[in-house]
């Protein structure tokens, strides 16, 4: 079986190869670049870059590439070289001057290897050299030689390629799940990356409404204290707009460290302690409108989703473990036979040139049966394979039942926000009228500033809700297209073919 070494990359490309387009590509939401600005595109990209999640899926990923290469080692083959010396010299009665001695040196190189029926094949060859001071010896010293091949092949239990493969092929799936994980991983680093970054922009634009407000309220403090000089006004008045204005700065303050969080929460995915940089200007993309189908979206959700095509390929390989068991519940009857030249002399160059012209030979044909008592334990873990299988399907079901609800769930969050964005605008322009009516009665003589702060606070409501009403529709669209598939496509992130996706 050809070695997977040549079509094996580099780490990152082992974890899915991610190559990011900074431009606009085939983004659904645009904005303009301005200098300083970073955008929604830039981020995705650093954070692939960069993120933390992506670099430990990676290892599990290459992890996985690893356990595929072990798996295909068993079908390397196998050198043994071996030596050994020794001598003896028998014990005799004190009436016999010497005893016999005899002195031996051994030398075998041999190599071993399995093949996909499960036979094991062995070509080995040897040298051995032995001494003795027995007059009577033929040859002293004696030089034996031989060449041997021995083949083992099991005939019921583990026998054929479909059980032997079994590892490799497990290996294969394993790295197409492990690559499906980090394309899961990758896409929630994407959500994620759209999440913050459009909590970002909702908490700096707060941050503006909350100046804002603050700004309107210092004026109507001024206001009433000229109104007050001037005797129009009461000092319950310009209590009230104190008041306002405290409340306003508090309000400021708090959106200040929204935004400071915000900040770190966005840095936290795009970079690696880089707390102290400076984002720049963020903005809300440009929302050109979306038609969301249950139906498209759930195809799309069962096609791309990585979790459940991660889960079939788990099924494949249970269904790989249950046609091994299955096999392996037979008893062991193993085939074995051996044939081999041999030739002695009296030098190591004539022994080895003999063996394959001389008269020696050796065969051997056995044949073992081992049948454990009852066979248990293979049946036992047929019986787990099989349950374990039925598990997964089972989970693939919930999967799929669990995707439905979600995409269900994603589309009716999309449409409710869509209807939430044009209400809280409509309430944000009636805001802003009502606003501006309860000033012009004040600058009149005809409002109090109670009435005017309250206003004020409707204003600001408003204007907080249609943001926030913006962002969550920008979120629920991120969600949708996460349990799509389809984020890589819309920042044109281009994934490489798993490493096992071409079988050897």
């Amino acid at each position: 079986m050809p070695s997977p070494l040549p079509r094996l990359f580099p780490l990152l490309q082992l974890t899915l190869l991610v190559a990011f387009s900074l431009g606009l590509g085939r983004a659904a939401e645009t904005s303009a670049a301005r200098p300083g600005t970073l955008t929604l595109q830039e981020c995705i990209g650093r954070a692939l870059q960069h993120n933390f999640d992506l670099q430990i899926q990676g290892f599990s990923t290459s992890n996985a590439v690893q356990t595929l290469v072990g798996s295909q080692s068993d079908y390397d083959p196998s050198f043994t070289l071996s030596a050994s010396k020794s001598a003896s010299r028998a014990d005799v009665p004190s009436t016999q001057l010497v005893g016999t001695e005899s002195d031996n040196f051994s030398t075998r190189i041999g190599v071993t290897q399995k093949i996909a029926t499960g036979a094991s094949l062995n070509l080995s060859s040897s040298l051995d050299r032995s001494a003795t001071n027995n007059p009577y010896a033929t040859l002293n010293p004696a030089y034996n030689a031989d060449m041997a091949l021995s083949v083992r092949q099991p005939l019921l239990k583990n026998a054929g390629a479909a059980v032997n493969r079994a590892a490799i092929r497990r290996a294969e799936l394993g790295v197409d799940i492990a690559n499906l994980n980090y394309k899961s991983r990758l896409l929630q680093v994407v959500r994620d990356t759209e999440g913050a970054y459009y909590d970002l922009v909702f908490a700096r634009e707060q941050l503006k409404v909350r100046r804002h407000s603050l700004a309107l309220a210092e004026k109507l403090y001024d206001e009433n204290l000229a109104r007050k000089n001037t005797g129009v006004a009461t000092d319950l008045d310009v209590l009230q707009a104190e008041v306002g204005v405290a409340s306003a700065r508090n309000n400021v303050l708090l959106a200040e460290q929204s935004a400071r969080d915000a900040q770190d929460r966005l840095l936290n995915l795009i970079g690696q302690f880089q707390f102290d940089d400076n984002v720049g200007e963020v903005g809300m993309p440009d929302f050109n409108g979306i038609h969301v189908d249950f139906a498209a979206s759930y195809k799309l959700a069962r096609d791309n989703q990585p979790d459940y095509i991660a889960t079939e390929n788990s099924i494949r390989q249970y269904e790989i473990d249950v046609a091994a068991a299955r096999r392996n519940r037979l008893p062991s009857l193993d085939l074995g036979g051996a044939l081999g030249y041999n030739a002695r002399d009296n030098s190591a160059h004539d022994a080895f040139n003999r063996v394959p012209n001389g008269d020696g030979y050796s065969w051997q044909v056995d044949l073992s049966l081992t049948v454990p008592w009852g066979m248990r334990g293979d049946k036992a873990r047929y019986f787990t394979a099989r349950n374990n299988l039925m598990r997964e399907q089972t989970r693939l079901r919930q999967l799929e039942q669990n995707i439905m609800v979600q995409v269900r769930a994603a589309v009716r969050s999309v449409e409710t926000n869509l209807e939430s964005v044009a209400i809280s605008a409509q309430g944000t322009s009636l805001s802003e009228r009502q606003y501006e009516l309860e000033r012009a009665r004040f600058d009149a003589g005809l409002s109090t500033s109670r009435r005017v702060l309250e206003a004020q606070d409707d204003l600001e409501r408003a204007r907080v809700a249609e943001l926030q009403a913006r962002v969550n529709l920008r979120k629920a669209i991120s969600e949708l297209h996460r349990l799509e598939g389809s984020s890589l496509e819309t920042y044109d992130i281009a994934v490489a073919e798993p490493v096992s996706a071409v079988n050897g």
